[in-house]
């Protein structure tokens, strides 16, 4: 995952919920044919070799997307990035309300087709990740990896890091880390949309724990992320020096 190009403040571009749809069907497609072809033509399923191929391609294709996002103006399959973008640009209301009630919509559909598409195309594909554990583990366990992408993604994109392929090459690694550790638990999906999206297909959308563990989680690790972030970069005040207060007393 890379941080999506900020958009431009107070600026609403209607056109972004396009390409999130566009991206987010396309993000899901991506993680089901790997594990297709891990499980498949490559026979490495269950083997040390092949979680080492499904991570050298995932990171393949995170520069793939990372560089569509950057050629469609921010467009994003990932919902906590773009609200994580849009809390730390201060955009206002206008901004805000776009985000939360046409992006985010937007790529939950986007995801949605995805399954439905990679689905009727390879009808063994699978159901997508489950919860391994009780709802609150998982929710903790989904909430503190969110925490840790969102921290990495808001700080890379407050240093303002003009090398597209460090930016990438970090966000990647670090959220295939992440990944690896909370997949026994949770799955590690750390995208809401996504989640949605094989949740719908299994029928168990709407259940509390999947609300519980896939959205309300994520989304309080999101604002916690975007908080801890800003307060820890915040620039310190510049105290007037001696001689400059004594001058003005006396004036």
């Amino acid at each position: 995952m890379s941080p999506a190009p900020p958009q431009p403040r107070g600026r609403i571009r209607p056109m972004l919920a396009v390409g999130d749809l566009v991206l987010s069907a396309l993000w899901v497609c991506a993680g089901a044919l790997v594990k297709l072809a891990v499980y498949g033509p490559l026979g490495l399923g269950g083997r040390p070799e092949g979680d080492a191929v499904k991570i050298a391609l995932s990171i393949l294709y995170m520069f793939v997307f990372a560089w569509l996002e950057y050629a469609t103006g921010g467009a994003s399959y990932y919902p906590l990035t773009v609200l994580a973008a849009t809390l730390s640009s201060g955009g206002g209301p206008a901004v805000y309300l776009f985000t939360a009630f046409v992006r985010i919509p937007t790529q939950v559909i986007g995801a949605v087709l995805g399954v439905n598409l990679i689905q009727l195309a390879f009808p063994k594909v699978g159901k997508g990740a489950r919860l391994s554990v009780g709802a609150h583990h998982g929710a903790l366990a989904e909430g503190l990896a969110t925490f840790l992408v969102v921290m990495v993604s808001v700080t890379l994109k407050k240093k303002e890091m003009k090398s597209f392929f460090m930016k990438t090459w970090i966000t990647s690694v670090w959220k295939n880390t992440i990944h690896i550790l909370s997949s026994d638990i949770s799955g590690g999906i750390m995208n809401p949309a996504s989640a949605f999206a094989w949740a719908y297909a299994r029928g168990d959308h709407s259940t509390f724990d999947h609300l519980l563990v896939y959205w309300l989680a994520p989304l309080q690790a999101t604002l916690l992320g975007v908080w801890v972030v800003t307060f820890l970069t915040k620039p310190k005040k510049i105290e007037e020096p001696d001689a400059d207060k004594d001058k003005t007393k006396k004036e």
